[in-house]
């Protein structure tokens, strides 16, 4: 099925903020104030009985949404980096004990799994970090006895990854700093190039110069693809298609790209079936309306340094518009923020941690992390765009809310 013609345009900012009533960009743009919010309990020692401990193990213990996907996308990311085993399960493992630290991450305080990974991990003697609001029934389980991460920034319900991947990196620099510590990014520094990434994106900004008005734009009368070219960004992945459908109400699909790759001839069959006499070179939008045919964009999520590699790989699909599946190359463009925030003129000032330690020449580099929280900001806020530029509500026709989460 064709999309329809965008109600609004994307370069009407002044449209774009009037329609955006449940405050959709606001939510999506707020990635670097979660990673702050969590700087700044680690700062008020939230976490200080995790100092100097040496566990044998880090047990990520998730409910649904979100903090699942936060915990695949620290696990994939760290790989073989980290100095411990980095566990994620959906429950607590019956070897869970002293010398084991276990985060609980999720959005609901009745839970019964976390509520019971709470209660079994303190009886049991293990460190417990609480990543989720502290009432009800989960306070009940932890009586004062564990961490506590809380949620300080209200967001919609899948906006949540970056501050859930903050949590997880908050306790490994802690209780591993040597090797997970140097594999992860410092949040303040974290937060830093996010809220850079959320101007980049705000809706003052043109197409031309806003990434996530660029991928809204791209996405609109397509079929959407979205793959990762290393195990953490195809994890990425699946975040991105799940966040355009609960946001923009969006049907896309993700996939490994070696997966995606292998299917171009599937996806070219299967695009062109509808319109089995149709020829691209002969058809002009502006004269003859929408193509009778699904067209598929894949967009390919990369952290990977040597760009020329990937863009080998997608040369099967022939470049971007050249046919009924094309593909666009997404990466972090880590060295444009950073050039932001620091005075172009001035000397080029050192990255700090938490508690304002210069960190070491090798961490100055933009770890794999850092890429990929600045692309899950990038696609939640080009999915907040696709909502708003295909909304045919005003706050009337909406009932005044915003209906893709609660805060």
């Amino acid at each position: 099925m064709i999309a329809g013609t965008p109600v609004l345009d994307l370069d009407d900012a002044a449209s774009l903020e009037a329609a955006d009533s449940g405050g959709a960009l606001r939510s999506a743009a707020s990635g670097g104030a979660q990673v702050r919010a969590t700087a700044a309990a680690v700062g008020e020692d939230a976490l200080a009985r995790l100092t100097d401990l040496r566990p044998r193990s880090v047990v990520l213990v998730t409910g649904a949404g979100r903090a699942a996907r936060a915990a695949g996308l620290l696990v994939a990311a760290l790989g073989d980096r980290a100095g411990l085993p980095v566990v994620r399960t959906p429950a607590l493992p019956p070897w869970v004990g002293p010398l084991d630290v276990v985060l609980v991450a999720g959005d609901d305080a009745g839970d019964p799994r976390l509520i019971d990974a709470v209660d079994r991990g303190l009886r049991r003697g293990a460190e417990v970090v609480i990543a989720a609001p502290h009432e009800g029934p989960l306070r009940a389980a932890s009586a004062g006895r564990a961490a506590l991460l809380e949620p300080r920034v209200p967001v919609l319900d899948h906006n949540r990854l970056l501050r859930f991947l903050a949590a997880g990196i908050a306790v490994l620099r802690i209780v591993d700093p040597a090797r997970s510590g140097a594999a992860v990014p410092d949040l303040t520094t974290l937060a830093d190039v996010l809220d850079a990434e959320a101007l980049r994106a705000s809706p003052q900004n043109e197409v031309f110069h806003n990434p996530a008005k660029t991928l809204a734009a791209r996405m609109q009368q397509r079929g959407i693809v979205f793959a990762g070219d290393s195990p953490a960004a195809a994890e990425l992945a699946e975040h991105c298609a799940e966040v355009l459908l609960q946001t923009a109400g969006r049907v896309a699909t993700a996939a490994d790209l070696h997966e995606a790759v292998a299917a171009n001839p599937r996806m070219v069959e299967a695009a062109g079936g509808s319109a089995p006499d149709f020829d691209p070179m002969f058809h002009d939008e502006e004269l003859d309306g929408p193509a009778p045919v699904e067209r598929i964009r894949l967009f390919v999520l990369s952290t990977d340094p040597d760009q020329a590699a990937t863009r080998r790989r997608l040369a099967v699909f022939g470049g971007a518009g050249s046919g009924l599946v094309d593909a666009d190359l997404v990466n972090a463009d880590l060295d444009v923020l950073q050039s932001t925030l620091s005075d172009p003129s001035g000397p080029t000032q050192a990255r700090v941690d938490q508690s304002g330690v210069p960190l070491p020449g090798s961490a100055t580099d933009s770890t794999e992390l850092e890429q990929l929280a600045v692309l899950a900001l990038r696609v939640e806020m080009a999915a907040a765009y696709l909502r708003l530029i295909g909304s045919r509500a005003s706050a009337s026709a909406a009932g005044g809310q915003y209906d893709g989460g609660s805060y």
